[in-house]
């Protein structure tokens, strides 16, 4: 398949719902500790299509306290090249997809540049910004157009479980169940275009 543009419909879409679990928030300095993924196509989260790395770490940081991966427990992982080099050809040129995505993507252009001579350029939907749209245009119906709209609060509205909170491969799973609720809002709203979902959430309550 050709790289998606913004006229590319949502149904022809494969979309990789991404968590990357980092040392620190500074993509530029800070290193990946875990990476999960994990495939939405035709509506559907494809369980037989995920992607998860465990890294080596070379010190602990403050970090571990929210993702629990010391630099003993990452003994058993692989270096920063092997996953990223195996992420880039998992993902492909496909759609990624995360709450707060920007830093996921910034963490794993970083490492590109630092390991590969390239970047990460793939296109990407934030579901931050998606859920700050369709509350504005009041597709929740509850008069909270920007608010509540952090991965918890979602997670509450559309009774999901929050399983697994705080790993790469449990945020991503969790990130994609939410996915799926905003996906069956936006065609209602008519955002049926990668452009129409991938469209910036310029104003007041963003929370990026």
């Amino acid at each position: 398949m050709s790289v998606p543009g913004d006229d590319t419909p949502v149904d022809a879409l494969r979309f990789v719902v991404l968590d990357c679990e980092t040392t620190g928030l500074d993509p530029r300095k800070d290193r990946l500790v875990t990476i999960g993924a994990v495939a939405v196509a035709h509506g559907e989260i494809r369980l037989d299509d995920v992607y998860e790395a465990l890294l080596k770490v070379e010190y602990n940081t403050s970090a571990v306290t929210v993702h629990g991966v010391t630099r003993d427990h990452s003994r058993r992982g692989v270096e920063e090249p092997e996953a990223v080099e195996s992420f880039l050809a998992y993902v492909d040129d496909d759609v990624v997809v995360g709450h707060h995505v920007r830093h996921d993507v910034e963490t794993i252009d970083a490492a590109c540049g630092r390991h590969l001579d390239r970047r990460f350029t793939n296109r990407s939907v934030d579901t931050m910004d998606l859920a700050l749209h369709l509350g504005r245009e009041g597709a929740f119906g509850s008069g909270e157009a920007a608010h509540h709209l952090e991965l918890d609060d979602l997670c509450a509205r559309f009774a999901i479980v929050p399983h697994d909170r705080h790993t790469a491969p449990g945020d991503a799973f969790l990130t994609a169940q939410v996915f799926l609720r905003l996906l069956r809002l936006a065609a209602r709203q008519g955002r049926t275009t990668l452009g129409r979902l991938a469209e910036p959430f310029a104003g007041e309550g963003n929370g990026s």
